[in-house]
């Protein structure tokens, strides 16, 4: 039984995922979706025989949306358990930053092995004749294979959450109940699927045809995307050296503690690199614009703080102190010295 004041919560979560997660999540989780393309372009060919298998595959694959609908199906369900866990088990069942940092970077990999896969069948000279229906997409009888698939890469959008998400999941764990939970995160997956609908049907369709390769580069680029945003999260890429001379310093107060105000916006933080003392306490004041987005939640010292907050820090040997938001889009340093 659900109480009526988790009914304001589903309604936001439903807003949350038609004006906010349609954009960050698609953007976040999107990539996933290049793994629905058929392992390589259908369109050479389309309705000139080739062994009879032109037409069946351009009736199959370009506007096939079975794949879709499964992945859709299985973000949907995926998203609903998760709200139902974490509206019981509150934060016990919620991903750290490095959880979500080294899933990011096995997502980036999955995305960047599909790219390969569709470049790799984008090679094919024109004259060739088109696939067999079988490796189109289809199989015998007619059924679309990777259905399976399709619900498995939908299922695992849930453990690559986007910031949007994130704030949504924090909704849920707010509920108390396993259906409250279940309701906020079903209103928000519900709410976003419509934008993952019309990007999976495009990728497809781009993927069957001509565009193969620019589809391929595209995810390509997505997946190199998606690891390096692991890799800022996880705190994992190489020092870079010095900070630059333009960076923003603290300021000490009276009783001796320093501070410095820092910006979350849609763009990321602002300064995002700051000069501090070493051996100093330290309070570092997040605050945010009207439209952060991911930046809203801030990764620091292998925990999410939901902005506006105040992180206080003990005194720090010299050294650096990165931190990003919640999915490692958009980094920041904390330069001890």
């Amino acid at each position: 039984m659900v109480s009526a004041d988790v009914l304001p919560l589903a309604l936001g979560g439903l807003a949350a995922g038609v004006l906010a997660g349609s954009a960050s999540c698609t953007a976040v989780q999107g990539g996933l979706l290049i793994g629905l393309a058929p392992p390589r372009p259908c369109g050479r060919g389309l309705g000139h025989g080739h062994g009879g298998h032109g037409a069946e595959c351009a009736a199959a694959t370009p506007a096939g949306r079975g794949p879709v609908a499964a992945f859709a199906a299985g973000r949907f369900a995926a998203h609903v358990l998760a709200g139902a866990l974490l509206g019981l088990l509150g934060g016990a069942v919620r991903l750290g930053p490095a959880a979500r940092a080294a899933l990011l970077v096995a997502a980036g990999v999955l995305v960047v092995g599909f790219a390969v896969r569709l470049l790799r069948g984008a090679r094919r000279s024109p004259a060739a004749p088109a696939a067999p229906a079988a490796e189109c997409g289809t199989e015998r009888g007619g059924r679309e294979p990777g259905r399976a698939r399709a619900l498995a890469l939908g299922a695992a959008t849930v453990f690559v959450p986007c910031g949007t998400t994130l704030g949504v999941e924090a909704v849920a764990v707010s509920t108390g109940s396993a259906a409250g939970g279940a309701l906020v995160m079903a209103a928000f997956a519900a709410g976003s699927t419509p934008a993952f609908a019309v990007l999976g049907v495009l990728l497809r369709r781009a993927a069957a045809s001509r565009f193969a390769a620019a589809a391929g580069a595209v995810a390509l680029l997505a997946g190199l995307w998606t690891v390096a945003s692991g890799l800022r999260l996880g705190g994992w890429l190489p020092d870079l050296g010095a900070p630059p001379a333009s960076a923003a310093t603290a300021t000490v107060r009276p009783d001796g503690v320093q501070t410095v105000t820092i910006w979350a916006t849609a763009e990321g933080y602002r300064p995002a690199v700051v000069v501090l003392r070493a051996g100093v306490p330290t309070e570092v004041v997040f605050r945010a614009t009207g439209d952060a987005g991911c930046a809203r939640t801030v990764s620091l010292e292998g925990r999410d703080t939901v902005v506006p907050a105040t992180v206080r820090l003990p005194p720090r040997p010299p050294g650096r102190l990165r931190y990003a938001c919640g999915m490692g889009m958009y980094p920041g340093v904390l330069h001890f010295r």
